[in-house]
Formats: C-alpha cells, structure tokens, sequence
C-alpha cells in the first residue's frame, strides 16, 4: 500500500497550485491531508471527488478556516473513527483513525506550541493522550501514524538547531516527548532509508527560506516496531509546492 501525508496549509488553497495534478499522477492508496481549513459544504463540486476514492472529513469546531483534516482511500477501511478519549481535545479536527485489517493508521495534525504558553500546554497534553490512545490500540494491533508532528526531533531535522532551541517546535520538552514515544517502540520510517541531512518538510514563507532550503522535518510516517520489515519505502518530495509544507510518502508491503 502507498501512503502519503501533507498538510496543505488550506486545502481550497492547494487545489489552485496543482493539488489534483499532482494527486493524479502519484497512485496513491491512502492520503491524509492536514490543515485543511475547510468544511466540505464549502467546497465546490469538483473539489469534493477524486475518482475512484471515498473521502472523510473531520473539520474544526472551533471556528472555520482553521486546522482540520482529510482522508483519501481506494481500499475502504473496516472503520473510522475522529478524536481522542481526552474529550476537551477533540474540537479542532486533529485526528482520524482508520481501521484495516493489519493495522491502525493515524492522521494527526497535532497542535502547534508558539502562540502561548498555555497552547504549548495544550500541546504537551494532546501528545501525551494521543500515546496513551495509540499504545491502548496496540495491543490489537500495529500502528501507523502520520501527520504534521510539529516538532523536529533531532539537530539533523532543522536547518538552524541552535537559532531555534528556544522556539517551541524545538523545545527539549517537546523532543523529550518524541525520545519517549520512540522509546515505546515507534519508528520514524524515513530514517530507515535516509540519514542525510537538509532533508525538510517545512519552510516558513519568508526570507526566501525554501529556496535557501532552510527548513524543518516535522512531518513524519511512524511505525509501531513490528511492522518495521513490512516498511518498503519511505521519502520526502521537496519539490511538490502549493503550502509550506511538502508532501510524505510511505510504502508497505501487505
């Protein structure tokens, strides 16, 4: 199964910059999309179907045009479901699950960290529900999960680690928090084929930083360690634009 990941940055946005050209020409299996900032009853017509796909929508509650996310799925799952148990954290549209045979998958935009103290406390409790949550699901079955984690996790995984060790995305808590999902057996799937560095999927929109490719790997396919020798592939496409953020693929053998 192919698997991509990306947060679009606002997914009417993307559909004007080549989304679905670039959707076409990639036989996905599974997308999960981030940030969608949308509705669907907000969308057009054609924006709402790509042939041959189902989709599921889990929008935010909190206001329009803010976080949310999407799935795109040839193969229908056994299930999907939206949310955490921790209920508070479930009204801006963070998570799907879906349900297959083999295996969980995640879609997870997880919050960012910088407007506030209190949001990177948010932020803190979100990661530590959603280990909670996955580690509970596992004792089922293994886990996959994608999604923008907001954070890099290693020196390797941003352009300038000493400029931003104070800036939460980059914090040691929020690393520590990675270290000990890592510890629970999770495995970041892209460093099992690549450990080069100036390998990012995030570059803020200014001071031309993508064309100086001065970014941040915060977007990642994580699997739980006992799916590690299905993993066939796992890659970043830098050169896919249309948000700030690139798209993440991810192959397993099934």
């Amino acid at each position: 199964m192919r698997f991509y990941s990306w947060n679009v940055n606002g997914f009417r946005a993307v559909v004007g910059k080549g989304f679905w050209e670039w959707f076409n020409g990639s036989d996905i299996d599974v997308l999960c999309l981030q940030e969608i900032k949308v509705h669907p009853e907000q969308l057009e017509e054609e924006h709402k179907v790509a042939s041959g796909y189902d989709m599921y929508w889990n929008s935010s509650r909190v206001r329009n045009g803010y976080s949310g996310t999407a799935c795109f799925y040839r193969l229908k799952p056994l299930n999907i479901s939206t949310g955490l148990p921790v209920k508070h954290l479930n009204n801006e549209g963070r998570l799907i699950l879906m349900e297959y045979k083999d295996f969980y998958l995640f879609n997870v935009y997880f919050p960012n960290g910088q407007m506030s103290t209190e949001r990177l406390k948010f932020k803190l409790e979100y990661y530590d529900a959603f280990l909670e949550y996955a580690e509970d699901l596992r004792r089922k079955k293994p886990i996959i999960v994608c999604g923008d984690f907001n954070t890099a996790h290693k020196e390797i995984d941003l352009k300038n680690p000493r400029a931003n060790q104070d800036r939460s995305g980059f914090l040691p808590v929020e690393r520590e928090w990675l270290n000990k999902f890592v510890d629970h057996g999770y495995v970041d799937t892209f460093r099992m084929f690549n450990s080069d560095p100036g390998q990012y999927t995030w570059w803020t929109y200014r001071f031309g930083a993508r064309s100086r490719n001065a970014g941040w790997r915060i977007d990642y396919f994580f699997v739980s360690s006992e799916l590690t020798k299905k993993v066939a592939k796992s890659w970043i496409e830098p050169w896919v634009t249309g948000s700030d953020h690139c798209p993440v693929g991810f192959e397993l053998r099934v």
